[in-house]
């Protein structure tokens, strides 16, 4: 492999959303949310009707994780279940009110945490930087419709 510092790519990219998600924490934590609860209200918000087993797919943790996750956030009243209208055995996510709140005011948050990390970028440098970030998610996609598509997709459309 040339080292022309693509060889630290990984690196860069996971500490860079480590970094992200610590700052968004840091900002968000007056709601009493757990990061994991953060990003599960995100997805519930943003893909209302949701199964337990997609959400474990995208956060990328156990099918039983999820469930222990949902039921505390049902206890405290940030999302509900209901049966899949034609599958008894699927349960689908749904937000409350009270999530749909907590969301849109988490959202300045994360314009907060988008702008420092971008700062000293021209606009033309954040354009490379989003346009290269989404090649990467697209080439490793291997035609799973990612999830960071979606959510960039319905910003754009914000």
């Amino acid at each position: 492999m040339k080292l022309d510092g693509t060889e630290r790519l990984g690196f860069l990219i996971h500490d860079a959303a480590r970094l992200m998600r610590k700052r968004f924490e840091t900002l968000a934590s007056g709601h009493g949310l757990s990061s994991a609860q953060w990003r599960l209200l995100v997805r519930v918000v943003k893909d209302e009707g949701v199964t337990q087993a997609r959400l474990a797919e995208v956060l990328e943790v156990e099918p039983i994780s999820v469930s222990r996750l949902v039921d505390r956030m049902e206890e405290g009243g940030w999302i509900e279940r209901r049966q899949h209208a034609s599958d008894r055995r699927v349960r689908l996510i749904f937000a409350t009110d009270k999530s749909r709140r907590a969301f849109e005011a988490i959202k300045g948050f994360a314009g907060e945490v988008f702008e420092q990390a971008l700062t000293g970028l021209s606009p033309e440098e954040r354009q490379t930087v989003l346009r290269g970030l989404m090649t990467i998610v697209d080439n490793l996609s291997d035609g799973e419709a990612p999830c960071q598509q979606q959510a960039m997709d319905k910003g754009a459309a914000a």
